[in-house]
């Protein structure tokens, strides 16, 4: 319940007019059975009981009123808290570590977002508030019928109690249930999730059916988890209607025993009677709420497990140390790095790219080239050793100014659904049509804005599936080269090119880069035989730093990658 609170505090005026109302509703629907009893009290003594019908119409029109006012303002707070749960889950989701996205299924932290967070709108609408009007009903009714028969309350409230108790142990138990159906749903939906996005190849290996027999089986165990959950919901009306219908013929018959004694006048029976239906009825609306809260709560855990999680933790971008003066623009001192604690990726790395130059890192499948971009864009912190920006230790720097200071193209070069124009505007959010043209032009683009007549609000499909390789890694280019970065880090940007279309994201990449910093990594060393230095890696390890000419001489894993890409003579 603590947990709920802070989705609570911005809604807490809404809250507070619907307990208003609720404790208002509360006492006319206790007033009632009063009325009822003078009107019937009235009538066998002969006196008049116009002014008590008319304020019992006035009353149960109000209730009705009141009532519909509270169930409009629950289930608008009800929405807002589910609203305020997703923006700060979203918010908090997008701010993760990136290790988290490693280790986690996309489709699991949809769900938490979109199912989960739906449940916290029972917590509002059938349950805290619901359960405290009911609470307030129970009070007054069983204070009203004591002072009417303090026997027959006797025996309803030993009916009522046996019903209350199955359910109250039933509802304990939801929570512990609940959340297992949630984790299951996110099972299925993570299911669903990786087979949509690998739709293509799922089909063309011809393994439709055990997708979707795997599907099924995610599907199946949140069937099962559910129908768990299902029966013991199961116990709760049946319950509270025996416990009701129990008591409802005890006290006709012990009433009306008692009636016909003159212990007991016909008002008074028919007083107690309604209060009966007040007290079983609000207690059955209770019991059902604290089974819906805990519905909710469960689902509660399950954000909130989520929430807990660290976020990537950042600076004021002004309070960057400055520049060190003469330093390089990139440095890598010792760096090693594992993605599992055990398994280093890299072992004591150490380079440095001077400002205004060009350096390419080749090497093997697996080396490291690519965990190296991410270290500088810090995805992920060295292990040892320190990567440091113009003589600053990367882990110093804000990552708002890091990240505003490097341009990335990563290795898959992905394009968010959405048009053209949504792509290109994501690091640069001021840049005009104009700019955008003409950055898709020095990318050998400038036929994607005049595709369609939506020119550059054409889709480009989830993932950019509209899109060809080259012309999603293109436009990963373009994007960054929009903002201007003064150094520029691509990762295998020409490895979905043709020849004719790498010859031109060469142009482009020479004209941008004559006044910036350049880390380029390769496997296509056609592309980078001009660079001022080659970094070579091997199983994460320098093995070899220079030029094109010096490394065919001096490092036979670079004469071997030559050779084998025709560029050299194999010796």
């Amino acid at each position: 319940m603590r947990a709920l609170l802070p989705y609570l505090r911005e809604h807490r005026a809404a809250l507070a007019l619907a307990v208003l109302l609720a404790l208002v509703g509360s006492a006319a629907a206790l007033a009632q059975p009063l009325l009822v009893q003078r009107v019937l009290d009235g009538v066998g003594a002969g006196r008049a009981v116009g002014g008590a019908v008319a304020l019992l119409v006035v009353l149960m029109l109000g209730t009705a009123v009141v009532s519909s006012a509270q169930q409009y303002l629950l289930q608008r707070t009800g929405e807002g808290v589910v609203l305020t749960a997703r923006r700060g889950l979203a918010e908090h989701l997008l701010r993760l570590p990136v290790v988290e996205y490693d280790r986690r299924a996309g489709g699991d932290l949809v769900s938490r977002l979109g199912a989960d967070t739906t449940q916290l709108r029972a917590v509002i609408t059938s349950g805290a508030v619901e359960a405290l009007s009911g609470v307030v009903v129970v009070a007054g009714a069983l204070v009203a019928m004591l002072l009417i028969d303090p026997l027959l309350l006797a025996v309803t409230v030993a009916a009522v109690a046996a019903g209350a108790g199955v359910v109250a142990t039933a509802a304990r138990r939801l929570r512990a249930l609940s959340r297992v159906v949630q984790e299951r749903v996110g099972d299925m939906t993570a299911a669903v999730t990786r087979a949509l996005r690998g739709v293509r190849t799922i089909r063309a290996s011809g393994a439709e059916e055990r997708e979707v027999a795997a599907v099924g089986r995610s599907a199946e165990a949140a069937y099962g988890a559910s129908l768990r959950v299902a029966r013991l919901e199961a116990l709760v009306a049946p319950a509270m209607a025996l416990a009701t219908q129990g008591s409802f013929l005890l006290v006709l018959a012990l009433g009306g025993a008692r009636v016909a004694s003159g212990a007991l006048g016909v008002g008074e029976l028919v007083a107690f009677v309604l209060y009966l239906f007040l007290l079983v009825l609000p207690l059955a609306q209770a019991l059902r709420a604290f089974a819906t809260l805990q519905t909710g709560l469960g689902a509660l855990g399950r954000i909130e497990e989520v929430r807990a999680l660290p976020r990537e933790t950042d600076g004021d971008p002004a309070a960057a140390p400055p520049p060190v003066p003469g330093a390089p623009v990139l440095e890598l001192d010792g760096v090693s790095f594992a993605y599992e604690e055990g398994v280093p990726v890299l072992h004591a790395v150490s380079f440095a790219v001077p400002r205004g130059t060009r350096t390419a890192l080749v090497g093997p499948s697996g080396s490291g080239k690519s965990t190296l971009l991410a270290l500088v864009e810090r995805f992920y912190d060295p292990t040892a050793g320190a990567v440091r920006l113009e003589g600053v230790d990367v882990r110093e720097v804000p990552r708002a100014a890091l990240r505003a200071r490097t341009g990335y193209v990563e290795q898959e070069a992905p394009a968010l659904a959405g048009s053209l124009r949504d792509n290109l505007l994501l690091a640069a959010p001021g840049a005009t049509d104009a700019d955008l043209v003409r950055v898709l032009a020095e990318v050998n683009l400038a036929d994607l804005a005049h595709r369609t007549p939506a020119g550059l609000d054409a889709p480009v499909g989830d993932g950019g599936v509209m899109l060809s390789g080259g012309e999603r890694q293109r436009l990963a280019l373009a994007r960054v080269l929009l903002a201007r970065p003064p150094l520029l880090l691509l990762d295998e940007p020409t490895s979905n090119l043709d020849a004719r279309n790498e010859v031109a994201l060469r142009g482009a990449v020479d004209a941008v880069a004559a006044d910036r910093t350049l880390v380029v990594v390769a496997h296509r060393l056609s592309t980078v035989v001009d660079a001022d230095q080659i970094v070579v890696l091997d199983a994460g390890r320098v093995v070899a730093v220079g030029r094109h000419e010096e490394l065919v001489r001096t490092s036979p894993l670079y004469r071997e990658l030559a050779a084998s890409q025709l560029l050299v003579a194999r010796s």
